[in-house]
């Protein structure tokens, strides 16, 4: 656990980092309205998860996670959200598993988006197993997965997704953009016994851990369409390509080296409003492993939810007191 408390600090580091070195031309204020005396209070659901996607050599794995609800707020840059699965909301998770932790940041300063990932997840459960009907459990299937993305958009000053995903500003223009970058990752997935059962024969290339990087560039295209007053689609599509490396546990042969595709999709709509805000989001990265012999995998990652936002005003006493204390505007003074 001390790992884990010590990434969730390096991944906060970097966040900050990512936000105070990434350079700015401002926004356009005919596209964009900026809000940053509000405090945007949000209520919401959602839901973070890694599946393991192995195909035609099993199926899915999917993680014992569930719908979380939970509260949040976010002003002058800062946001903070806090949410818990409820057990009335999870009736079918699976209780008595071993715990996760998922750690997703996405972050979206002018011009660019940025996600980082810190997940930890043991225990995976497949569906209808071979359509039999039955779910196949595995408690001993551990996945950890690092990685980073960066995507500078073109034409960013005219599009807003703090405006789309955090609700901290307006979008009054429909707008689009290119956008470039980089991603990198690592993922490591063991087991206590082989990870594919072999009940149908032996599968060239299986194993009981594996150890995977990837790293590439991106390109896609972002867009934002604004209907009426307040209501907004927003979209982000990009591919990567990726040199990707494999090693498993088997014997020292098993290093492979692929040329990697994926794809990252990121999609937001609702209506947002000078006070409110009601709105859904989801985050998408497909992530294709490379192989080792006949085993390919993917280790996906989502996160879906639901926002209902009030906006509020703070009072000037309590702005300047937050303001000594907020970590991103000390960090903004020191890069200053």
């Amino acid at each position: 656990m001390a790992f884990k408390t010590l990434l969730l600090t390096f991944l906060i580091f970097i966040s900050f980092s990512f936000l105070l070195l990434a350079q700015s031309r401002g926004i356009d204020s005919t596209y964009i309205e900026d809000v940053p005396d509000k405090m945007i209070l949000r209520y919401y659901f959602s839901r973070k998860y890694t599946e393991l996607n192995f195909s035609d050599q099993l199926g899915v794995y999917e993680p014992n996670s569930g719908l979380n609800m939970g509260v949040g707020f976010t002003f002058q840059k800062f946001t903070l959200n806090i949410a818990v699965p409820f057990s009335f909301l999870n009736p079918e998770r699976q209780k008595d598993w071993p715990r996760f932790l998922d750690l997703q940041s996405h972050i979206y300063p002018n011009n660019w988006i940025i996600d980082l990932f810190g997940q930890f997840y043991t225990g995976y459960i497949i569906k209808d197993y071979y359509a039999t009907g039955e779910d196949y459990f595995r408690r001993d299937i551990r996945t950890v997965k690092l990685g980073v993305s960066a995507s500078y958009l073109f034409n960013g000053e005219k599009m807003s997704f703090e405006a789309a995903f955090h609700q901290t500003a307006i979008q009054k223009k429909s707008a689009f953009s290119p956008m470039l970058g980089f991603e990198a990752y690592r993922v490591r997935i063991s087991g206590n016994e082989l990870i594919l059962p072999q009940e149908n024969g032996p599968i060239p290339g299986n194993y009981t851990r594996a150890d995977y990087y990837q790293v590439g560039p991106n390109a896609g295209i972002a867009g934002t369409l604004v209907i009426g007053k307040g209501f907004f689609l927003t979209g982000a599509a990009s591919g990567n390509l990726g040199l990707g490396f494999s090693k498993a546990d088997r014997d020292k042969e098993t290093l492979n080296v692929n040329l990697m595709t994926g794809y990252f999709l990121r999609g937001f709509a609702g209506y947002n409003g000078k006070r409110f805000s009601i709105n859904g989001s989801y985050v998408y990265k497909q992530l294709n492993l490379a192989n080792q012999q006949d085993v390919s995998p993917s280790a996906n990652t989502g996160n879906y939810r639901i926002n209902v936002v009030y906006k509020i005003t703070p009072s000037k006493k309590f702005a300047d007191t937050y303001s000594r204390f907020n970590v991103v505007r000390l960090l903004e003074k020191i890069k200053g």
